[in-house]
């Protein structure tokens, strides 16, 4: 089959497509036929070498695909057939004509969404729903603030959210995503964080109380900013280090809040977690998905051949939704 490798740590063109040998299912996993494959951050850090897989886990990037059935390992529980559609959440691998993975973490397509555009879906719903609901606890009528709005993950969390009766806070860096974010996502408050500072912003549109639950992508340098922007028994879960592992905490804001700081990563977590977070996705998310509540919002999709371009794209920052390769 085809696949990228990452000939060394780099930028795109340190990418590769190479005719490698096919995956063979384990027990309990299932063999993938991919027809898309969804780019994540987590892909361009990999790239950049900063975020190696897993033990175990492919060194070929990728963390989402849809696709079809091709074949079941020994021990499959879950009631699969051949040619099924399907989405799947992977620990990497995904940049590939096939790929095997853990049957808990793979789920039939919602209705109403096509194949191709499926595979925007199973990292970023995993990722918001565990995060806002299942980790914040997030309830009707409270106030969360989303960084990177127009991002895949910022896309699902303004859906999502607005979806359960959140009022919707977010930031992005132009006045175009800005735009875009309340007129075609919903966000209630949008900040352009290029031309004003977001914590007072959100406090002044936001009756002079911060956020009940904030979603950030961007880590240290956000992190005193974030603790400021925080109600009392606020709640800040940090997803992405985009600006940096380290920064200082004034503990004392924070106890005088009653807040919570909570930090998670997805990749790393064993299958069980992944499939108690994906039957919830199935439960919760799909739903929505068919009835229209929510709909995936995809950038731009490339040829398999040209996943540089994809990269550099991604890259970019100029892409509202999804990046998808195409297999």
């Amino acid at each position: 089959m085809k696949a990228v490798y990452i000939s060394e740590p780099g930028g795109p063109e340190v990418l590769e497509v190479r005719d490698v040998p096919s995956p063979v299912p384990g027990p309990g996993e299932v063999l993938i036929d991919v027809v898309a494959a969804g780019l994540n951050r987590a892909d361009v850090q990999q790239r950049r070498g900063f975020y190696p897989p897993p033990p175990g886990a492919s060194d070929i990037p990728g963390l989402e695909v849809s696709g079809r059935i091709a074949a079941f390992g020994p021990e499959v529980s879950k009631a699969f057939s051949i040619g099924d559609k399907v989405v799947a959440l992977l620990s990497g691998g995904g940049y590939a004509q096939q790929v095997a993975v853990p049957a808990e973490q793979v789920l039939r397509l919602p209705d109403g969404v096509d194949l191709v555009t499926a595979a925007a879906l199973p990292e970023v719903a995993a990722t918001v729903y565990s995060n806002l609901f299942m980790t914040a606890q997030l309830q009707p009528g409270e106030t969360v603030l989303i960084h990177g709005a127009t991002g895949g993950i910022g896309t699902m969390a303004i859906q999502l959210a607005k979806a359960y009766g959140a009022k919707v806070a977010v930031t992005a860096g132009t006045a175009e995503k800005v735009g875009t974010a309340k007129a075609f996502l919903g966000a209630d408050i949008a900040i352009n964080y290029a031309e004003e500072d977001f914590v007072a912003s959100l406090k002044t549109q936001n009756g002079g109380k911060g956020a009940d639950v904030i979603l950030d992508v961007v880590g240290a340098k956000y992190l005193q900013q974030n603790v400021d922007a925080l109600a009392d028994y606020g709640r800040l879960v940090v997803i992405g280090l985009q600006g940096g592992v380290k920064g200082e905490l004034n503990l004392g804001q924070l106890l005088s809040k009653r807040a919570a700081i909570i930090a998670t990563a997805l990749r790393p977590r064993p299958v069980a977690e992944k499939g108690v977070i994906m039957n919830a996705v199935r439960e919760s998310v799909w739903p929505m998905l068919a009835d229209g509540r929510i709909k995936p919002l995809v950038a731009k999709s490339f040829p398999l051949e040209q996943v540089r371009e994809a990269h550099e794209y991604f890259d970019s920052g100029e892409h509202m939704g999804k990046v998808l390769l195409l297999l």
